[in-house]
C-alpha cells in the first residue's frame, strides 16, 4: 500500500489530461490503486441497465471516475498555484504536510 500526501476534502489542481488546469475537491482516495476521485473532474457517461429489484432506473448517467494521483497537485491558496507537498514533524511529535514553495503548513 502506498502512502499518499492527498486527503479527502483537499482542493487540488489537475496538471495533465483532458481536464488540465481545472480545480476540484477530493471526494475519495483509493490508496491501494494510487488513485483519487475529484468532484466534477474526469466525468464519463455510464450506460446503466435498469434493475427494478434494486430500484435502479436505466439510462445514461454522468459520474466521476478515478484518476491517478500523479495527475493532480495540491492547491496552494497563498501563491494561488498548484504546489508540491512534503511531510514535516513538529516539536510536539505530530506529522504535518507543508507546501514546498513557501514552507507553510497545510493542516494544523
Amino acid at each position: 500500500m502506498r502512502k499518499t500526501r492527498l486527503k479527502k476534502g483537499d482542493e487540488v489542481v489537475i496538471v495533465s489530461g483532458k481536464d488540465k488546469d481545472k480545480r476540484g475537491t477530493v471526494l475519495k482516495v483509493l490508496r491501494d490503486q494510487s488513485k483519487i476521485v475529484v468532484e466534477n473532474i474526469n466525468m464519463v457517461k455510464r450506460h446503466t441497465k435498469a434493475n427494478p429489484a434494486q430500484g435502479v432506473s436505466g439510462g445514461i448517467v454522468e459520474k466521476e471516475m478515478a484518476m491517478h494521483i500523479s495527475n493532480v497537485a495540491l492547491w496552494n491558496p497563498m501563491t494561488q498555484k498548484a504546489d508540491r507537498t512534503g511531510l514535516r514533524k513538529l516539536e510536539d511529535g505530530r506529522k504535518v504536510r507543508f507546501f514546498k514553495s513557501n514552507k507553510e503548513v497545510v493542516d494544523v
